[in-house]
């Protein structure tokens, strides 16, 4: 195995494999470097002499400029490097480069033609498909989740419910103003409508701004045999009243059975968290690859992050389906910058510490990593926050990067699953079953009660090889053979995103 690589031929850099240390002689595409310096794993190499104000170039984009001379085998890094972003950036419509990803998508949906895998799922009355039968427990206020925990716990313990049960706790539902007050019931709303769980109850408390009866309102349709509402102050005992109603809910549960439906009904949300210098070497590009192939059967795949797509994303907007579409990722950016520059925030105020220690040096490092989890796919819609999915293709949804407030607004969104790559690991899991893909052979191995997946297996094996893998591992999640970590872990939990002003 190679000691760095070279991501791109345009790159000045490239990336340790393992740990090198001043003095090392290492060969590379026939070129040998001295190490200068001592090079963690994932950190970056000078490939020849960079002067101060040049560009780094990682990924084949410039990814910041240098802050001093750096010697050809140094180390690059945060400390000799900065980011080329600001606020404001002008983006342009290239229809040749759109036509040329049309093209390439249309080759692939040939290659999967009659040819596209089943999954086991469940068959909702409304024509969508769960990949789970969970009973869930949504709380439209934060002063009954003590409620929703104990009527959970019982269910738990009493109910023959084949999935589980959840209660979705959150501090909202009150004391909101404006966009927050909406996007708390937007998102809760969303959550009551997955078809993920075969039945919810909707807790209320009754006094609150999200009022009963307009939030009743808002989720609209449902079928009243697996979805009920109990508001505690109508009640003498609404313990009692909310385990009569869960099990009612649960004998209509009962009766539902998986079968055989297309791949292409499947959504997938796509996550980075505690990412490292591998992250844009190995796990990203390989669900980019899944992403590539699951649109091409005419799934749906969710990207958001929106922050962490600043840097790359003309890669993006290069991708859209059409002229409205560019259009429609150029607002999204914007209007994240927007946020960021409303509250006297710089937009590149980001890699984490974490991100850091891993290799990742600027937000544009960061970014070119990070939206590699849409491959080359095209860009079929670009979604607001709260919004459900129902575009097929490789959608952008607005949300942070923040992993719980993302994963959180992709699974309200639609997404039955999500893989989440990381190189520093993490616990974490959504609403929705969350797949843990390491970046590296040591966190696989290290946290094997968190990792689901091991990416660092590209270093070493064919990568064809390894995506189809990867997909099968997805069908078997899909199809309930297959229980991912955070869902043995029993680690699950949401957060809403909030901007303003809490009463």
């Amino acid at each position: 195995m190679e000691k760095l690589i070279k991501i791109n031929p345009r790159d000045n850099v490239a990336v340790a494999i393992e740990p090198l240390f001043k003095g090392d002689i290492i060969c590379l595409d026939g070129v040998t470097y001295t190490l200068v310096t001592d090079l963690p794993a994932g950190h970056k190499m000078a490939l020849v002499d960079i002067a101060s104000g040049e560009k780094v170039i990682k990924y084949g984009y410039p990814i910041g400029y240098a802050t001093q001379d750096i010697p050809k085998g140094s180390h690059v890094h945060a400390f000799n490097i900065r980011t080329l972003l600001s606020e404001e950036a002008e983006y342009t419509w290239n229809e040749k480069k759109a036509g040329e990803y049309l093209a390439l998508a249309a080759e692939r949906e040939l290659r999967w033609k009659d040819k596209i895998p089943t999954i086991k799922a469940y068959e909702r009355s409304n024509g969508d498909i769960g990949i789970r039968n969970e009973l869930w427990i949504i709380p439209t206020v934060g002063c009954v989740n003590r409620i929703g925990e104990n009527l959970s716990a019982w269910a738990s313990q009493n109910l023959d419910v084949r999935d589980g049960v959840h209660v979705w706790t959150h501090p909202f539902g009150c004391s909101q103003l404006g966009g927050d007050h909406e996007n708390t019931r937007k998102i809760l709303a969303d959550l009551v409508h997955h078809p993920n769980a075969g039945g919810v109850l909707v807790l209320s408390l009754g006094c609150e701004n999200n009022t009963p009866e307009s939030f009743r309102e808002l989720v609209g349709q449902v079928d009243e045999s697996r979805v009920k509402f109990l508001t505690c102050q109508k009640v003498e005992n609404e313990i009692e009243a909310g385990r009569q109603l869960l099990a009612q809910i649960a004998e209509e549960m009962a009766r539902d059975r998986r079968t055989s439906v297309s791949m292409s009904r499947l959504r997938v949300g796509f996550k980075c968290g505690g990412s490292d210098g591998f992250s844009g070497i190995t796990a990203n590009p390989l669900v980019g690859r899944f992403c590539d192939e699951l649109t091409a059967m005419g799934g749906t795949a969710i990207l958001t992050e929106v922050p962490e797509m600043f840097g790359a994303e003309q890669i993006l907007m290069d991708r859209a389906k059409d002229r409205k579409t560019f259009e429609d990722v150029v607002r999204l950016i914007n209007n994240f910058k927007h946020y960021f520059t409303s509250h006297g925030q710089v937009v590149y105020e980001n890699p984490s510490p974490g991100n850091k220690a891993g290799g990742i040096s600027t937000l544009e490092d960061k970014s070119l990593g990070c939206v590699q989890k849409g491959g080359d796919s095209v860009v079929t819609a670009v979604a607001e926050y709260g919004d459900r999915i129902t575009t097929p293709g490789l959608n952008l949804l607005s949300g942070p990067g923040n992993d719980i407030v993302s994963t959180t607004v992709q699974a309200a969104a639609g997404a039955h699953m999500i893989l989440f790559t990381t190189g520093r690991g993490t616990p974490l899991g959504s609403p929705v079953p969350t797949v843990k893909v390491a970046t590296n052979n040591e966190l696989a191995k290290n946290k094997a009660n968190w990792i689901d997946f091991n990416a660092g297996r590209l270093l070493v094996e064919d990568a064809s090889s390894v995506t189809n893998d990867l997909l099968q591992y997805v069908v078997k999640v899909a199809s309930g053979e297959i229980r991912t970590r955070n869902e043995i872990n029993g680690y699950a939990e949401i957060s809403i995103f909030k901007d303003g002003v809490v009463l």
